[in-house]
């Protein structure tokens, strides 16, 4: 087991290490703010008059629980080059959503 272990774990160092090698890290807004790129916070109102605020991330920041998306996700995919006031029409596992888009910001919504 100990053998098969340290296998997973150097699987894993290899593949990371791969990662960091292509990675770019973000650390200014773009120059059209009230856009929706990479990084930013975003507002929304659904169908159903709930608020819910998304972050638009990389694919390896993803953590739904933080409501970090990736930008390759569905939500993600929709959101990108919306400005505030845009519907968005989502397909979703669920079933398709409409989305208003209420606020757009690069520093995190409270």
């Amino acid at each position: 087991y100990g053998k098969k272990r340290l296998r997973e774990i150097d699987r894993r160092i290899r593949f990371l290490t791969q990662r960091l090698d292509i990675l770019t890290v973000v650390d200014a807004p773009p120059p059209a703010t009230d856009k929706v790129f990479f990084g930013a916070w975003v507002r929304l109102g659904s169908e159903e008059a709930d608020e819910v605020v998304y972050r638009v991330v990389g694919p390896d920041e993803t953590d739904a629980a933080r409501g970090h998306i990736s930008l390759d996700s569905p939500m993600g995919k929709a959101l990108l080059g919306r400005r505030e006031g845009d519907e968005v029409h989502v397909r979703r596992p669920a079933g398709e959503a409409l989305f208003t888009v209420l606020e757009v910001v690069y520093q995190p919504l409270v």
